[in-house]
C-alpha cells in the first residue's frame, strides 16, 4: 500500500510537531505528501495551512507571525488560520479576501504535540486517562525521522516473534523464539491484543523497574488505533505501568515521522526519565535497523504471494484485513505498484 495515494488516510489525526518547536516560529512539515506550515496564533490557537503563499508560491513557514496571521516573507501577505488573506501591504485598500485562498487543515494541540487532519477526521485523538493523572508522569522519548512505512512500524510494534531476535541484546531471548499468542478484541477502528510476555531483566532495566529478578514477565495490553497510532500498556508483576505510546505519522511512502512518549505511575526518584528515555531507545534503535531495511509499499492483500506469513503474524494480518475493509467501506481500493489490478 502507498499512503500518499490513499485518500482516506488523510481522514486520520496524526501528531506532526512538538508544540514547543512552534516558540520559534512557524514550522513547517509534510504529511503524506502535503506540504504544511504550523503556527499558533496570538490566543494560543494552532493552525495549518498548506506551506505555499496564493499569490508566487513561497513557503509561508519561512514566514512569521503578526497579530495572529502568518505573513509571507516574499511580499508580506498575510492569512488567518482559515487561509483567508488579510493583508496586502501593496493593496491596503483591499481588504480580506471573501474567501479562503490558502487551504486550511483541522489543527489541534494534545500530549504535548500538535495534531493535524487532513480531511474530515474518522475518529478523534484518542483520550488517554494518564493524562493530568497525579498518579502518572509523561515522558517525551524522542521525535525523529524513519526512512520505512508508517505501516511496518505499526506491524512491528505488534509482532511478538521478533522480540527475541531484534531485540536479543536488550531484552530478548533468541533461545525461545518461541511467542505467545495474544487474545484479540477488535473493533470498528482499533484492536487491542493482550499477552504476556517473558523477557530478561537487563541490570539498566533491572534500575528501571526497581525489579533484580533476571527475568520478568511484562503482562501487555496493546491498542492498535487506525491507521498508525499505538498504546503498549506494559504491567510488570510489582504493579509498575509502564505505557508507551508511538506514531508513525506519514510523510512519504517510504518515510514516517516517529513520535514517541510514555507514561509511568512511578516518579523521578524512582526512576530517573534520562535512564527509561536510554533503554527504550536501544530498543527502538534495533527495530529502526531492521525495518529501514523493508520494502515500503506494503502488501496489503494477503493472499497475493509476495509476503509468506506464520501464525504469529495474526495481529499484522488483522491490521491488514482491518484497513482493506475500511478501504473498501469508502470506495477505495488498495493502490500499489505490486498488482495488476491496483487502480
Amino acid at each position: 500500500m502507498l499512503a500518499t495515494r490513499q485518500p482516506l488516510l488523510r481522514r486520520f489525526w496524526y501528531p506532526v510537531l512538538p508544540a514547543s518547536s512552534l516558540e520559534e516560529g512557524p514550522q513547517p512539515f509534510t504529511l503524506l505528501g502535503q506540504r504544511l506550515v504550523i503556527w499558533r496564533q496570538d490566543d494560543g490557537q494552532y493552525a495549518a495551512l498548506e506551506d505555499r503563499c496564493a499569490h508566487r508560491s513561497a513557503a509561508l513557514s519561512k514566514g512569521w507571525v503578526d497579530k495572529g496571521a502568518i505573513v509571507c516573507p516574499y511580499h508580506g501577505w498575510a492569512y488567518d488560520l482559515k487561509g483567508v488573506c488579510l493583508r496586502i501591504p501593496q493593496r491596503p485598500d483591499s481588504g480580506p479576501s471573501k474567501q479562503p485562498v490558502v487551504k486550511s487543515f483541522a489543527c489541534s494541540e494534545r500530549y504535548g504535540y500538535v495534531w493535524v487532519a487532513l480531511d474530515d477526521p474518522l475518529a478523534p485523538i484518542p483520550d488517554w486517562a494518564e493524562e493530568g493523572d497525579p498518579a502518572y508522569r509523561r515522558i517525551d522519548q524522542f521525535y525523529e525521522p524513519w526512512n520505512c512505512a508508517s505501516f511496518r512500524l505499526m506491524e512491528n510494534s505488534f509482532d511478538n516473534a521478533h522480540i527475541h531476535f531484534v531485540h536479543r541484546n536488550t531484552f530478548g531471548d533468541i533461545n525461545d523464539p518461541n511467542p505467545p499468542q495474544p487474545t484479540i478484541e477488535r473493533d470498528e477502528l482499533s484492536f487491542v491484543a493482550r499477552s504476556d510476555v517473558p523477557v530478561f531483566n537487563t541490570e539498566e532495566q533491572k534500575r528501571n523497574l526497581r525489579d533484580d529478578s533476571p527475568v520478568t514477565i511484562r503482562h501487555i495490553a496493546a491498542t492498535w488505533y487506525l491507521p498508525f497510532l499505538r498504546r503498549l500498556h506494559i504491567r510488570y508483576p510489582s504493579g509498575l505501568e509502564h505505557i508507551i505510546i508511538t506514531a508513525a505519522t506519514p510523510v512519504a511512502d517510504d518515510a514516517c515521522q516517529v513520535v514517541q512518549f510514555c507514561f509511568r505511575n512511578d516518579t523521578e526518584a524512582d526512576a530517573p526519565a534520562a535512564n527509561i528515555i536510554a533503554f527504550d531507545r536501544r530498543v527502538t534503535a534495533e527495530d529502526k535497523e531492521v525495518l529501514e531495511a523493508t520494502d515500503h509499499d506494503v502488501p496489503m492483500d494477503m493472499n497475493s504471494g509476495i509476503e509468506k506469513h506464520m501464525p504469529s503474524d495474526q495481529p499484522g494480518l488483522l491490521m491488514r484485513r482491518m484497513l482493506l475493509e475500511l478501504l473498501a467501506r469508502h470506495g477505495e481500493t488498495e493502490q500499489t505498484r505490486h498488482y495488476h489490478h491496483a487502480a
